[in-house]
């Protein structure tokens, strides 16, 4: 299978299902606006997937008190499985499509893998409530829809590892998009999309295929540049406010420097 196989079957997968996606979306447009499709890919096929996936030691970890996780951009290091994969979402009639559902016009795909690629989560593991950075790598055009396919085999949705939306903020409650088997995932990235994944309770790993569509223009016309702004989880106050003072110091420090202070590591350097 290469990209263009995998992507002659997700365009069909998505198809088939675009009026009810469409229904999806809109009815959460006015929050985040999301929609999810299960059983993207014959099963087999997200199996061998999942097969691909390298060893945790294998990808570079991030841990702090901002995320926990494993994640990999450099996709010439891996079986070759992975990067087809994560390219054919970026088909430029897959692109439209997504874009008809969610209402986005001339919306583009990310060759550089900038925040996207592969990651995963094991035991304990999280990543906490936050807005993902406004931009792309050049800070020349907005990010406007995340999409995350998940290929873990029979990962139940009490095993944690899963989309938590904010769309109301801390104080209410979230919404929770189960990180099924073979279910591709699309969120809104706007200035109030705050969302998170919640820690995992289970002694295997979650595993995601990770792609960034952009825009010339923002979502919403009240968006504003932002580097990735994190909160803590509503019980823990102290860490919420520790993440604000963090994201105020970093947004400085962008505002003198505009492509920031040095290169951000987690994009794909192709030779």
């Amino acid at each position: 299978m290469d990209r263009h196989s995998y992507s002659e079957l997700i365009y069909n997968s998505i198809l088939q299902k675009k009026q009810e996606l469409t229904e999806q979306y809109n009815k959460t447009a006015a929050g985040i606006g999301h929609f999810y499709l299960d059983n993207l890919l014959p099963e087999e096929l997200a199996l061998e997937i999942y097969k691909a996936f390298p060893k945790s030691e294998e990808m570079v970890l991030k841990k702090s008190i901002r995320e926990d996780k494993y994640v990999a951009a450099q996709m010439d290091k891996y079986n070759p499985v992975l990067e087809e994969i994560i390219y054919a979402f970026q088909d430029r009639k897959i692109v439209r499509l997504v874009g008809e559902i969610c209402g986005l016009k001339d919306i583009l795909p990310d060759d550089n893998l900038y925040a996207g690629g592969i990651s995963m989560m094991g035991h304990k593991q999280f990543l906490n409530p936050h807005l993902d950075n406004s931009h792309d790598k050049d800070r020349a055009l907005w990010r406007v829809l995340n999409l995350l396919y998940y290929v873990t085999p029979n990962w139940e949705e009490q095993y944690g590892g899963n989309l938590e939306l904010w769309p109301n903020g801390l104080k209410a409650r979230q919404i929770t998009v189960h990180s099924k088997f073979n279910r591709l995932a699309v969120m809104a990235t706007h200035s109030h999309s705050l969302h998170s994944v919640s820690p995992v309770n289970y002694d295997g790993f979650r595993c995601c295929v990770s792609n960034y569509y952009f825009s010339g223009e923002p979502l919403k016309q009240t968006d504003s540049f932002h580097v990735t702004s994190f909160r803590g989880r509503p019980e823990n106050k102290i860490t919420d406010v520790v993440l604000r003072l963090d994201t105020f110091l970093r947004m400085g420090l962008r505002k003198m420097f505009k492509k920031g202070v040095r290169e951000n590591p987690h994009v794909y350097k192709k030779k």
